[in-house]
């Protein structure tokens, strides 16, 4: 499906996973990579995005586009998580529809199953028992966007896969203190107390619940192994099948960074759902499997932060 000469556009090229999946189709030598920025294709405007791919005529689409955040930005704002991550979804899913696009890849979350899923969570706990509140808008968005591929694929026999990553981490991501993710945020934190010298942290809930991570460049190339070997409207997990305890997690950048000083916790925060652990065992039998440690990827990480982002991100 994906051969060097394939025409593939790359929704959300900028951002975390969009940029791995740029870099991951360099890596293999394709050559006919399209991307946008906002300001040249607004995702959100339905007649934009059918003019671009009446013009453009991508084959193969990969929808790594999306309103993102960590539990703050995901409870203060709500209807833009909602809105947004719909709208952007169903311009792109209808518009390749309607342009003859020969393979689209939707990227869903964990966030999609329930909130006390059995863990690890399998592709079919889904939809089984109610959300995590925390960002059930966002969930329903990204449940709306499965949906809408099963749906195309059996009103149109589309070849639409719909694909649900774990927590992904890496470069180019957004590491602000208010509206990162747990793991980013974590590490602008650490950075920043090394560098006032001050002598401790203090970090959201108990630091007893559980997740999994994986790093931006391992995700990318599980999508684009699935975008060449999967087609089905059953969703696929992607992830490691390994998670840890946010503590432990803590210990691990803490290490990294450099950081001397000690760590509290805020229990009156809220912490997500006690764990979120994928069931990757489709994605092995499918012949893929991760081999990146999360060690290693938060070195790598810690490197990028330094040289590229360390100066330009948000310390209030």
């Amino acid at each position: 499906m994906l051969d060097v000469q394939t025409k593939i556009f790359v929704a959300g090229h900028r951002g975390l996973v969009g940029s791995a999946l740029v870099r991951a189709l360099e890596r293999n030598g394709h050559m006919n990579i399209i991307v946008r920025t906002r300001s040249e294709l607004d995702l959100m405007d339905p007649e934009a995005v059918q003019f671009f791919f009446q013009t453009e005529k991508p084959q193969v689409v990969i929808d790594a586009a999306a309103k993102v955040g960590g539990i703050m930005a995901n409870i203060q704002a709500p209807a833009d998580f909602i809105f947004q991550n719909l709208q952007i979804q169903n311009n792109l899913i209808h518009g390749a529809y309607k342009n003859g696009v020969k393979k689209f890849v939707f990227l869903g979350s964990s966030c999609i199953y329930p909130r006390l899923s059995q863990q690890p969570m399998k592709e079919e706990y889904f939809m089984t028992g109610p959300l995590e509140p925390t960002n059930e808008a966002y969930a329903i968005a990204k449940i709306a966007g499965i949906n809408m591929c099963q749906s195309y694929n059996k009103q149109y026999g589309t070849d639409f896969i719909s694909l649900m990553p774990t927590n992904i981490y890496g470069f180019q991501d957004n590491f602000s203190l208010e509206t990162g993710h747990a793991l980013q945020a974590m590490m602008h934190r650490f950075h920043k107390a090394k560098m006032e010298q001050v002598p401790f942290i203090t970090l959201w809930g108990s630091g007893e619940v559980y997740r999994e991570f994986m790093f931006s460049d391992d995700a990318a190339d599980a999508i684009l192994f699935l975008a060449n070997n999967y087609s089905g409207s059953e969703i696929v997990n992607i992830g490691t099948g390994v998670d840890v305890q946010i503590k432990e997690l803590a210990e691990i950048i803490k290490r990294v960074v450099g950081y001397q000083g000690e760590i509290q916790w805020d229990l009156t925060k809220p912490e997500g759902m006690p764990r979120k652990l994928m069931d990757v065992q489709k994605l092995n039998n499918l012949g893929w499997k991760h081999t990146r440690s999360l060690e290693e990827g938060i070195i790598q990480t810690y490197k990028w932060f330094l040289e590229n982002a360390a100066c330009n991100v948000s310390v209030n």
